[in-house]
């Protein structure tokens, strides 16, 4: 699933070649028993991070973006709500370069954000433009595995 306002359709191309790198990665019959951690699909432009965590509620999570990179958030096992805004969002930590990622306080109007539920085979794609909170319980906290695929822009 990708939202985006129709002002920013045509600035990406989800199709180009370092976005099918990524789905061809996401293909794969073994991700479930990938390692946690990092896994380069090309070089330092396409990179895979397995996770393993159990989701929490969702006023615990926090709003986070990337200037350098999309994100494609993978579902392997389990499920979780997702929550995406756009980016206009007060930082509510300095952006950390290393890590290319700035925290962000709750919108002011909670009905500014959106939740979807990522189910084991779903995807959503995160540009830099939004801000997105995963790891949000859908009912109670559950174990999930993630592989969330950075695509740089």
């Amino acid at each position: 699933m990708l939202t985006t306002s129709l002002n920013l359709a045509p600035k990406y191309d989800y199709l180009a070649e370092k976005f099918q790198k990524a789905y061809a990665f996401l293909r794969r019959d073994d991700l479930a028993q990938l390692e946690t951690g990092s896994h380069p699909i090309d070089g330092e432009d396409v990179v895979a991070n397995v996770q393993r965590y159990t989701t929490m509620p969702k006023e615990q999570a926090r709003f986070e973006s990337h200037d350098r990179f999309f994100d494609i958030q993978f579902m392997v096992e389990g499920e979780e709500l997702f929550g995406y805004v756009p980016r206009d969002l007060v930082a509510s930590e300095p952006y950390d370069a290393q890590n290319d990622m700035t925290f962000h306080a709750e919108p002011e109007n909670p009905l500014a954000a959106s939740y979807i539920l990522l189910k084991k085979g779903d995807l959503a794609i995160v540009p830099p433009e939004d801000a997105h909170k995963p790891r949000c319980a859908a009912g109670d906290p559950k174990p999930v595995v993630k592989i969330v695929v950075k695509v740089r822009v």
